[in-house]
């Protein structure tokens, strides 16, 4: 039930880049319009993060889910059998929400639902099949606008969401609010909204406008500033609707999102800026079978992290993904646009690394906190996490097409500053292990599932420097003091 509500939407946002073209003249849309469309589903999402949280505390979780998917099915509906933009963007905005409301509402409770004995094959076979329906994306868009059709795939996804809604009233078993008692934050919620919606649709209007403009460069900084008002909101409240406090002084969970932001955002700029400049030169069938690999990494890297999900080595798999990420923009660059040659390596190694390195990184942050936090853990990883995604990669292509005097040049300086990117990623990753004295550990599951402990311990967030500061301080001190 979880995989088929996730995939659609997921899989959508990845075909997209092929299919906007087909979808803008059958419904006599602008690019812009696409864009704009694409943004507020975006922001939809990131909004969904925090508004699921708020639902799961004060309403039955389990009704929540069946409506959640409800309405999935109707958006998913509606945005295939749209005939105008309105019924478009009003079906795929929301799609992005109720894709964000279910993934908090139900991943959570399906993670921690069985004996810690299957927590192993649930992160293998999710992993496997929310980051292949990411990394599949290209290739399916890819056939779709090969057919110069775009509604059929629109109706897969539909289908698909029907398939979620059977299986969430054949799986029903009702469920308690979480915490009936939990108050009601309508800052928070608004925050959320506000910054997600400006910093979308700033981002959204890069497409036609400089960006410095009022419209781009306004709304991003902006929103952004919403975006951080919320987790400096939710980090001094008492009783906040966010875990952020408790993650923002352990070492191991601000680490963990470090690396998943930084890998997020080089991963979807470097496939979406090689695509784009291997448009003039092949068919978007013929390039979305050269992202294939990325598939196959997916898949790869979902049985590497089975490998090492309850041994120590899970601390040391981010850091290998993201040295693969790295490599891989590195093999795009040598050639823009890329040969076929390198686009098949190149692609290989960005879905092995982006597989290995966020999923990974996000149970590390997840495994350093009790599980009875863990829906407002994943809430704002996953609201981040989609602002450097989803938010970075109309940035980036705005600067390809804008510097260096011709796309090639610009797109190649923007695949240098995703390098870039992964490599800092890596290192302040490593940075904050070595700065905060921790140490990788296997993760105790049992004590985990019980929900009250984290399955190992987190030193507080730089309690090396810390710890030398206060040493240098009394040694410092006058006799007598």
């Amino acid at each position: 039930m979880v995989i088929a509500a996730l995939i659609p939407y997921l899989a959508l946002s990845a075909a997209l880049q092929p299919l906007t073209p087909v979808i803008a003249h059958s419904l006599h849309m602008s690019l812009q319009e696409m864009s704009l469309s694409s943004g507020m589903a975006n922001a939809a999402y990131a909004v969904g993060t925090v508004l699921a949280v708020q639902f799961a505390l004060l309403l039955p979780q389990r009704r929540m889910m069946v409506v959640y998917a409800v309405i999935l099915v109707v958006a998913s509906t509606l945005t295939a059998a749209a005939q105008d933009p309105a019924m478009y963007i009003t079906g795929h905005v929301l799609q992005g929400l109720c894709t964000s409301l279910l993934l908090i509402a139900a991943v959570p409770p399906l993670v921690i639902g069985y004996p810690a004995s299957r927590m192993r094959s649930t992160a293998i076979i999710m992993n496997m099949c929310i980051f292949g329906a990411v990394a599949l994306g290209p290739a399916i868009g890819g056939i779709q606008a090969h057919s110069d059709s775009w509604r059929p795939l629109f109706w897969v996804v539909a289908v698909i969401a029907v398939v979620a809604l059977v299986l969430s009233v054949l799986t029903f078993e009702d469920a308690p609010p979480a915490d009936p008692t939990a108050p009601r934050d309508p800052l928070a919620i608004g925050l959320a909204a506000a910054g997600s919606a400006a910093a979308f649709y700033g981002a959204s209007e890069l497409l036609t406008h400089r960006f410095l403009d009022v419209p781009t460069f306004g709304f991003l900084i902006g929103g952004l500033a919403l975006i951080v008002l919320l987790v400096v909101n939710q980090s001094v409240r008492r009783r906040p609707l966010l875990t952020i406090r408790s993650m923002l002084v352990s070492t191991m969970p601000v680490a963990g999102i470090v690396v998943a932001l930084f890998a997020a955002a080089a991963s979807v700029s470097a496939i979406e800026l090689t695509a784009a400049s291997l448009a003039h030169r092949y068919g978007p069938l013929h390039i979305g079978l050269l992202y294939l690999p990325e598939f196959a990494g997916a898949i790869l890297t979902a049985g590497l992290l089975g490998l090492v999900f309850n041994k120590r080595a899970i601390h040391y798999l981010p850091l290998v993904g993201m040295a693969l990420l790295a490599a891989g923009i590195a093999v795009f660059r040598v050639e823009i646009p890329p040969s076929q040659a390198l686009t098949l390596l190149g692609s290989g190694l960005v879905g092995i690394g982006l597989g290995a390195t966020v999923a990974p990184a996000l149970f590390v942050a997840g495994f350093s906190l009790p599980s009875a936090n863990l829906q407002r853990v994943f809430a704002i990883v996953e609201l981040l996490r989609a602002v450097a995604a989803f938010m970075i990669a109309p940035v980036f292509a705005h600067l390809a097409a804008t510097v260096g005097g011709s796309p090639q040049a610009g797109t190649g300086i923007a695949l240098w500053i995703g390098f870039a990117l992964a490599v800092s990623g890596a290192l302040l990753g490593v940075l904050l292990y070595v700065l905060g004295r921790a140490r990788p550990q296997k993760p105790a599951l049992e004590q985990f599932m019980d929900g009250d402990a984290p399955a190992w311990y987190s030193p507080p967030l730089l309690a090396g420097l810390r710890k030398q500061y206060s040493v240098s301080s009394l040694a410092e001190e006058p006799a007598g003091t």
